[in-house]
């Protein structure tokens, strides 16, 4: 067996051992606080923290409900339509929620629906002139569904494009009805993948927090990353942010280690879906049954994105683009996902490269300790929420330091790691794939360090590395878990003065710069699809 290069297995190890270290750490504050006061740990499991993990496991399975179901049905309508004048600009609609904050959809959701929205007197006019708005569970179930089904219907797609060409001609030489379609060849496509699509919308639900946060409208309606924010955000109660923190990290682990049996997507692949051939042609009453499943499903979509565009320009928005508030979080948000970014790739590459090392030199034989830790340490990351990490070191901090002047490197490297394993998907096959090809030959030819680097590596790596970076700094310019707990009046991000503005009813100012952070994400996310879709 060739002994992998030292350095390069050291330099993922160091990798890993920081991702570790935000993870222990984390908890290292947490249980050295709990352990303070024990019995005021031990006592919060009361009543109020069983009602909100109830409401929290609640929500997250209404919210699956409702976005895996309808899936179904948009995501066959596409299947069964695979040709028609539009269906590819719908398809991309259906990719914007993914590059959009959480905090911007809340906030085009109420523009939409709120008791002000553009839609208000149309329900007014409907329910007889009352119109609460959609604060609560209705408004965090809208927000999710916004969120999760245009991804369960791309990963759908996905599902029914795999079947093979040759089972639709089978079927139109039987002359097979829509029906037995359906269950003979659509329904087994479908229910293979559906356990592990269903839980990972069901884990995202669990762990939402920025939606929960905006659209909850109370304690009724409070999830455990919430109630673990207001814990040590407004109340101060490390002892209860203890047990919130266990229960929160608990149900985590486990619904985690249902869907990695379940073998589910946890990335969930947003490209752009080709159909099969199909050759049959639906009857009138199925065209036009899809026809409507897919234009509701494009009108929970556009619609909080059409009032995000609506309400964000009539802002003013060349005041705020001239204020010093707005520029100096514009400023800082910029320069914190830049540095995250910079960081996540530096974390990621270092990992998949001492991986592919310790798998080329065991050649073949069972893997070791090292490299499993390694292939999986990227996705560990996903067991604890960003809250759960910022809350613990917000707790161990606070001992030592002002934990608000600390805020720009909390960001930065819990949001960098947070980004591991999206990062992880773009960068590891492209190094694996150039890595394979070109050892054997820079090993005979003795070019190595910043030479191969200079001259092999990075022609290669380039537009992968630069995919990842702008994922990762699309994610980082997004967040509000970190900053909500450690952003103070000297340290903002866009997100968190976003967030000051809703929370003082500026709600003009408030969608102005929910345009300016939206159209910031989309236009990273766009250059990290259109270089991820090309080759290197």
């Amino acid at each position: 067996m060739r002994a992998p290069p030292t350095s390069s297995v050291t330099g993922g190890i160091a990798a890993l051992g920081f991702v570790a270290l935000l993870a222990v750490g984390a908890f290292a504050g947490l249980l050295v606080e709990g352990g303070r006061d024990l019995g005021n740990a031990l006592a919060s499991f009361d009543a109020y923290l069983l009602r909100v993990a109830r409401f929290t496991l609640w929500q997250a399975l209404l919210s699956t409900l409702i976005s895996v179901g309808p899936a179904l049905l948009v995501a066959r309508a596409f299947s069964r339509h695979p040709a028609f004048f539009g269906r590819r600009a719908l398809l991309m609609l259906f990719a914007l929620p993914l590059a959009l904050p959480a905090l911007v959809a809340a906030l085009g959701i109420l523009a939409l629906l709120g008791r002000a929205g553009f839609a208000a007197d149309l329900f007014r006019w409907l329910g007889g002139g009352q119109w609460p708005g959609i604060y609560g569970l209705s408004g965090i179930l809208i927000a999710h569904a916004f969120f999760n089904l245009p991804l369960t219907t791309r990963l759908f797609l996905h599902a029914l494009d795999a079947i093979p060409a040759d089972q639709w001609r089978l079927a139109s030489q039987l002359g097979m009805g829509a029906s037995a379609r359906w269950w003979l060849i659509e329904w087994p496509a479908l229910r293979a993948t559906l356990p592990g699509i269903a839980g990972l919308v069901f884990m995202l639900c669990l762990a939402s927090f920025t939606i929960v946060l905006t659209l909850g409208g109370g304690p009724a309606a409070t999830t455990l990353e919430v109630a673990i924010y207001q814990a040590l955000r407004f109340d101060f109660d490390p002892a209860r942010a203890l047990a919130l923190t266990a229960l929160q990290v608990g149900l985590t682990v486990f619904v985690l280690a249902l869907l990695l049996r379940l073998g589910a997507d946890l990335t969930g692949d947003a490209t752009l879906s080709v159909s099969a051939r199909r050759y049959d042609r639906p009857g009138r009453f199925e065209s036009g049954f899809n026809a409507a499943a897919i234009v509701l499903a494009a009108a929970l979509v556009a619609g909080p994105i059409v009032a995000i565009v609506a309400a964000g320009l009539q802002a003013d928005l060349l005041r705020l683009m001239t204020e010093t508030a707005v520029r100096d979080a514009m400023t800082t948000s910029l320069v914190l996902a830049t540095l995250s970014a910079g960081l996540c790739v530096a974390l990621t590459l270092s990992m998949a490269r001492a991986r592919h090392r310790l798998a080329a030199a065991r050649r073949g034989s069972r893997s070791g300790f090292t490299e499993r830790a390694l292939d999986g340490g990227a996705s560990l990351i996903l067991v604890i929420p960003p809250i759960v990490i910022g809350a613990g070191w917000f707790i161990l901090l606070r001992h030592a330091a002002d934990v608000f002047a600390l805020a720009p490197v909390m960001v930065v490297t819990v949001n960098a790691a947070m980004a591991i394993p999206f990062a992880m998907r773009a960068i590891r096959p492209a190094h694996d794939d150039a890595a394979t090809r070109h050892d054997r030959l820079c090993a005979q030819l003795g070019i190595g360090g910043f030479d191969r680097w200079r001259l092999i590596d990075w022609p290669s790596l380039r537009r992968p590395l630069a995919t990842g970076f702008a994922f990762a700094m699309a994610l980082s310019l997004g967040d509000l878990g970190v900053i909500a707990l450690f952003g103070s009046d000297a340290v903002q991000t866009l997100p968190y003065l976003l967030f000051q503005r809703m929370g003082s009813y500026r709600t003009a100012d408030a969608a102005g710069l929910a345009l300016i952070l939206a159209l910031l994400c989309l236009a990273l996310m766009m250059i990290a699809e259109r270089l991820g879709g090309r080759r290197p």
